[in-house]
């Protein structure tokens, strides 16, 4: 390798370069700060993230070049780009939902230092980062396990105040997230080694040319291929692999959640998509009853057990399990309609879109929760009785993110799930169509239940809000109405990330 094969092979990894670096530093700078500075910390790492958001924008090619790096392991396109922004933008809204100037205080009671979150955030999301640039299933891999390595440790951290009647038992829940996590990766490395087996190559580009060519072991290479999809089903919690999601979210600080619950589903979803339905799509037709069923398994699992929770976060929980059954349907493939790269398009565009959809419910959400249990309040569901009478911004707030989830304009979520039904409906797939618009209206039982407590029922609920958690519940409200009128640019902007260029 010539320097200049170095130096371009750097470049293109730059913004993951540039994070993960920031986390090493920041290692440092933690060590030699007193403690009475120790809240630069959140400000130094929302630095850290704003300068990779521009190192990743500045990989913009309006022309549709792609940089391949690493004999071609990985490719800075537009896909790329789109979803490192939109890890960092999450990470961002994560720090404002952590911070509470309360906790680096030495007087206080629940006070303790934090700057492990932030750090593990950076280190977590140079992971996830990494997954949108992997072209080679090696690269999947070890993304996979640095992305989840630093939530093992966030899981079981002591965030939340020691007072906290939320009652999550971290201990348990990172146990159970370790191993479960464990045998993922295992199912990846598996299935990668069997995909190795059959096809004699891990670079996708260099698998889809064996495959085409009539030279891979098709049988062999499809139980791979399988065991990707179950491992990677895992970290976004697809039904049968969902058992580690109420529990995670439960006892993980609520802080850690949110920021989990989004960028952990939005990075396993970049792997299966451009390992399913951008770069292998002629053969993923194979796999279409496997992931039609996992589709509708996960949002009848999901919907029916969130009906009986009592608890708002187990609730949320299985919530988002059902959440990963819709944007699921963007990647089944669609027969062969999927054969033709408009219909494949359209699918990953709909998935992508609505996983933006999903972040912007989903960070104001888990911010409401933060509120809740800040001030000491438990995350029941009857906690949430009279919050629209007391706080009527607050509780204005959390009824558009329901909203947003249900699938009701005008909301975001209403656009995403109507762009993925009808990207279902135009390659065939009316039948997961017909069950996405079923399980939507199970979900509104429950859901429409959280706005009737907080606006019909009783109560004087206590909450506590920085400014920045305001910010981010309240702009993450705004943004679920006001980018609905905008959503014909987004999902334009959605589907030249997916061609490769903006």
């Amino acid at each position: 390798m010539t320097l200049s094969d170095l130096l371009t092979n750097l470049l293109t990894v730059l913004p993951v370069a540039f994070v993960c670096g920031w986390g090493c530093l920041l290692l440092l700078v933690d060590l030699w700060l007193p403690a009475s500075r120790k809240n630069w910390m959140p400000v130094l790492t929302a630095l850290g993230m704003a300068v990779g958001i521009g190192l990743a924008l500045s990989q913009i090619s309006p022309s549709g070049a792609t940089t391949p790096g690493f004999n071609q392991m990985i490719l800075a396109d537009g896909f790329t780009v789109f979803l490192n922004v939109l890890f960092l933008a999450c990470g961002l809204a994560g720090i404002a939902i952590a911070y509470n100037p309360l906790h680096y205080r030495e007087d206080h009671p629940h006070s303790f230092g934090s700057s492990e979150y932030y750090i593990l955030m950076l280190f977590s999301i140079s992971g996830m980062m990494l997954m949108a640039y992997a072209t080679d299933l090696i690269i999947v891999f070890l993304a996979l396990e640095l992305l989840s390595i630093p939530l093992y440790v966030l899981t079981i951290s002591t965030f939340k105040p020691s007072g906290a009647e939320s009652g999550g038992h971290g201990g348990e829940a990172a146990l159970k997230y370790f191993t479960l996590g464990a045998v993922s990766g295992a199912f990846v490395l598996y299935g990668v080694s069997l995909v190795f087996a059959a096809t004699g190559a891990t670079n996708l580009k260099s698998i889809t040319d064996s495959l085409q060519a009539g030279a891979a072991n098709l049988p062999l290479f499809t139980i791979g291929a399988a065991l990707i999809l179950a491992g990677l089903g895992f970290k976004i919690g697809l039904v049968p692999f969902h058992s580690w999601v109420p529990d995670v979210y439960d006892g993980a600080p609520p802080a850690v959640t949110a920021f989990m619950a989004v960028t952990v589903k939005a990075a396993g979803f970049a792997a299966l998509l451009r390992i399913f339905n951008v770069e292998l799509r002629a053969i993923s037709s194979d796999l279409t009853p496997i992931i039609w069923g996992l589709a509708a398994l996960t949002m009848f699992t999901g919907n029916l057990v969130a009906i009986a929770q009592s608890n708002l976060k187990r609730m949320l929980a299985y919530s988002s399990i059902a959440h990963s059954g819709y944007i699921l349907m963007g990647l089944t493939p669609f027969g062969q309609a999927l054969q033709t790269n408009s219909s494949a398009a359209n699918s990953a565009t709909a998935a992508l879109f609505y996983l933006m959809a999903y972040a912007v419910a989903g960070l104001g959400v888990w911010g409401v929760v933060v509120a809740l249990e800040q001030a000491n309040k438990p995350v029941e569901l009857n906690a949430l009785a009279g919050l629209g009478r007391k706080h009527p911004w607050l509780g204005g707030a959390m009824a558009v993110f329901m909203l947003s989830f249900i699938g009701m304009p005008p909301t975001l979520g209403f656009m995403g799930k109507l762009y993925l039904f009808r990207t279902a409906i135009e390659g065939g797939q009316v039948g997961l169509a017909i069950v996405g618009v079923l399980t939507s209206l199970i979900s509104a039982y429950y859901y429409l239940r959280v706005i009737v407590l907080m606006f019909m029922q009783d109560g004087a609920p206590e909450v506590s809000q920085t400014g920045w958690l305001k910010l981010v519940i309240y702009a993450a409200a705004a943004g679920a109405v006001l980018l609905t009128f905008f959503s014909a640019p987004l999902f334009d902007l959605a589907a030249r990330a997916v061609s490769g260029s903006f």
